[in-house]
């Protein structure tokens, strides 16, 4: 009875270690700041659009995004490859936006700073105190509409992070699947079929 060779065997238990942003990754891990470089200029743009949608704001996105790699980087010292890379960074972007959003001053600061350089005299800054409009709802949103996505199976959750997060066309999507891109379509009407029917109570409370 032959043996299994030693790469193929861990290639079978960890079907992530091949794909090119986890071996990046790993490279960040053993200290290669070129690998990082190239996920950051990768990443970026993606990055700051899902997070703009999150926040709504273009100029705290881009501070979000920094934020993020920086936490990247500082996790890279325990970074396993369990998951896409790709599932990973927006996992940390989702908790990073989050909590955000739970701070009650963040929702108020740019419009402080708006209204007090439209009036004369000194500015005035409104009480930071948390309102269900401002963010507890869209914490709990944000945390839902995650957790439906958690709760995909494997292939719809990654191509719905592809094509909503990273807005991939079907055909990149396709080649990062390895299927063809009517598969890709199929894997996505039925994973937003799924969150539709997961998340149904948020279209009841806009009625």
């Amino acid at each position: 009875m032959g043996t299994v060779p030693a790469d193929n065997f861990v290639t079978e238990i960890n079907p992530y270690v091949t794909e090119p942003d986890v071996q990046l990754m790993c490279r960040v891990r053993d200290g290669d700041l070129h690998a990082f470089n190239l996920l950051v200029n990768r990443y970026r743009k993606p990055l700051i659009s899902f997070l703009q949608r999150t926040v709504q704001n273009r100029f705290e996105a881009e501070e979000l995004a920094q934020e993020v790699f920086l936490r990247v980087y500082r996790a890279r010292e325990s970074y396993q490859p369990a998951a896409r890379f790709t599932t990973w960074l927006f996992r940390i972007a989702s908790h990073t936006a989050i909590n955000w959003l739970r701070d009650p001053c963040n929702g108020q600061r740019q419009e402080n700073l708006e209204a007090s350089a439209s009036k004369a005299g000194p500015r005035q800054y409104t009480d930071c105190k948390p309102t269900v409009e401002q963010y507890l709802l869209a914490d709990v949103k944000a945390q839902e509409i995650r957790y439906a996505i958690d709760c995909l199976p494997a292939t719809q959750r990654e191509a719905v992070i592809m094509h909503k997060y990273r807005e991939l066309e079907y055909w990149q999507i396709a080649r990062e699947l390895r299927c063809s891109e009517a598969a890709v379509k199929s894997l996505l009407y039925r994973a937003y079929e799924r969150l539709r029917r997961s998340l149904a109570h948020f279209a009841c409370e806009r009625r």
